[in-house]
């Protein structure tokens, strides 16, 4: 039998390397900027044009390389970060592996231009699909600049699979935003599509973070700070009533690098228990300081996963010191045991001397005795006489024959019947309606009962009513006497910049959109004023979690989050009105069994079902 393993060509190899490294333009991004972050820079540029996919360029003035270094970097596990095996048990910096330039220069087009101090000149090397263009000397900076153009030129599947250029763009600043608030010292800057998106300066955490998401988040902190001989924990989290129904502030950092840990994420929720409304997320921007060699960072390519030694310990101390912090700053209620009573005694009484108090009683006081000198002056009382006391009543007679009980308004429950437009053929259509424990609907058909959902009847009839909006594009807005200033960060802003189209067609109007606020100048006439802040919060969550890249994925997110978000509720009330307009509504929807997320509207029950249950 013929040999049938085989070694693979290296441009192979790095290519399958890199669909490990290089899942997206941002991958390119965060390990770009972490090299930049090793090489010791002070001052880190970046550059990115359609959302990474035309150009990527890191400029940093860190230490540089050589004309070998440079050369040799491109190569597969080339690196100066360890040396033996043990090394990757006491890691402190951001890449190891060596395998990033070797990944990127296999699918890319990859320009490096880098210069040591000590260097007269430095080396400007061109890559194409592993492949070296070119390496010649060039007069250039101290620092290395690397240039990322065409990703994912040579193989075009990959490419095809990469969303929009807004999509992508918004991965690259969570990088971003990642990698700059790990490293406060650093000043960063931001360029997309030749405009500046970020300009931060060397500052310290809290500022940075005022810089990154906005000046009002300031308010919104309250600082956290515990060590111990396990971990140093430090940073800030949001106070209570800033919590959102979007995930986005939400950053974990151990030993200045990012990770993601959902055990950790149910420590903070556990301190923030009962503090926030269910559905609602806190922020939280947290840095852990634990022993190199207690971390595992290396179970994932991306490094955002990784392996503690003692988590169960680590998961108390963090909760411990949020609510610590949370109850230090006056941020939760509390009880003190330990006042002192002195506090309480007014400043004016501190030093006299306590006396008993003196009751004086008249013991001859007779309240039925005529008005005399003596009696006045025994008890203080003057009996007055009741002579006109029927002139108290003037105006007061009531009419008798007037009064009929059926006259008498009744308080009732209070009725939310605005919800629906009511028009007089669709209230004929069903005469009779019941609702049953403010949840079901229901009615009768020839055959015997239908029971309907209130809540996902209506999500059906808003869905259906948002989308023929979106595309017609004739919907009704309510202007607002005094348009909504609505505080974002740069990433929801982002979002909603991308969604406007279509949150126009449905009905908003917009105003001026700076760095940090949205103006609300109208809504949709089924949004109340004060839920627009709940409703755009809905929004930004939902398409945080599942991005999409076309228009099409876009209108029919944006139409069940509005659906969902403003439809009646289990346990509202309706009145006979509103009942009969919902049943009519939802059987004039092409789509009548399943709510927009294919969960059954209603269920009928034949008079057959009922009879058997007598037999």
């Amino acid at each position: 039998m013929a040999d049938i393993i085989r070694l693979l060509p290296d441009h192979v190899a790095n290519q399958i390397a890199a669909g490990e490294v290089v899942q997206r333009p941002a991958s390119v991004v965060k390990e770009l900027l972490e090299n930049a972050i090793d090489a010791g820079a002070t001052e880190i540029k970046l550059i990115v044009k359609d959302g990474g996919k035309t150009l990527i360029q890191i400029v940093d003035n860190g230490i540089g390389m050589s004309v070998t270094d440079a050369r040799l970097s491109f190569e597969r596990h080339a690196t100066s970060k360890i040396q033996k095996a043990e090394d990757l048990f006491n890691l402190s910096t951001k890449g190891f592996r060596g395998e990033a330039l070797a990944s990127i220069a296999a699918i890319a087009h990859v320009e490096m231009m880098t210069k040591t101090e000590t260097d007269e000149v430095g080396t400007h090397i061109k890559i194409e699909g592993s492949k070296i263009s070119s390496q010649e000397v060039a007069v250039v900076p101290k620092g290395t600049s690397m240039l990322v153009k065409n990703l994912f030129f040579n193989i075009p599947a990959r490419r095809n699979f990469l969303k929009s250029d807004q999509v992508e763009y918004r991965h690259i600043a969570d990088e971003f935003h990642r990698v700059a608030l790990a490293h406060p010292q650093i000043a960063f800057h931001f360029y997309s599509n030749g405009s500046e998106v970020f300009m931060l300066p060397s500052t310290d955490f809290r500022k940075r973070i005022v810089h990154i998401f906005g000046r009002k988040t300031n308010e919104k902190l309250v600082p956290v700070h515990e060590d111990t001989k396990v971990v140093r924990i430090s940073g800030f989290v949001h106070k209570p009533e800033f919590a959102k129904k979007s995930r986005g502030e939400q950053f974990f950092f151990a030993n200045n690098r990012f990770i993601k840990s959902p055990y950790l994420h149910h420590a903070i929720l556990g301190a923030f228990d009962g503090l926030i409304k269910p559905g609602t997320h806190p922020g939280y921007f947290l840095c852990l300081e634990v022993d190199p060699g207690t971390i595992d960072i290396n179970i994932h390519p991306t490094k955002t996963e990784v392996k503690f030694d003692d988590e169960h310990t680590l998961y108390a101390y963090l909760k411990s010191a949020v609510k610590h912090s949370l109850g230090q700053f006056n941020v939760v209620p509390a009880l003190d045991f330990n006042q002192d009573p002195n506090l309480n005694t007014p400043y004016g009484y501190e030093n006299k001397q306590v006396t008993t108090p003196h009751v004086s009683v008249n013991a001859g006081f007779n309240p039925f005795q005529e008005d005399t000198p003596t009696a006045s002056r025994g008890g203080g009382y003057t009996k007055t006489s009741a002579k006109g006391w029927e002139n108290l009543y003037e105006g007061l007679q009531v009419n008798k024959q007037e009064f009929e009980p059926s006259t008498i308004a009744f308080e009732s429950e209070e009725i939310n019947s605005t919800i629906f437009d009511h028009e007089k053929n669709q209230v004929d259509a069903v005469t009779t309606t019941f609702q049953l424990r403010k949840k079901y609907i229901i009615t009768t058909i020839k055959s015997g009962m239908v029971v309907i959902n209130q809540s996902r009847a209506h999500q059906r009839v808003l869905y259906e009513k948002f989308l023929k909006n979106i595309t017609i594009k004739e919907a009704v807005s309510q202007q607002l006497l005094f348009p909504l200033s609505l505080p974002f960060s740069s990433g929801e802003l982002e979002i909603l910049k991308e969604i406007k189209d279509n949150l126009c067609a449905v009905g908003f109007v917009f105003g001026e959109i700076n760095s940090e606020t949205v103006e609300v100048k109208g809504v949709p006439v089924v949004v109340v004023e004060s839920e627009v802040q709940m409703v755009m919060d809905q929004l930004i969550s939902d398409f945080q979690m599942e991005i999409s890249a076309d228009s099409f994925s876009q209108s029919d997110m944006l139409a069940k989050t509005l659906s969902k978000t403003l439809s009646v509720k289990t346990g509202e009330f309706l009145d006979q009105k509103s009942q009969i307009a919902l049943v009519n509504d939802l059987f004039a929807c092409k789509e009548v069994t399943l709510s927009p997320f294919n969960k059954p509207t209603y269920i009928t029950i034949t008079e057959n079902d009922i009879d058997r249950k007598f037999i």
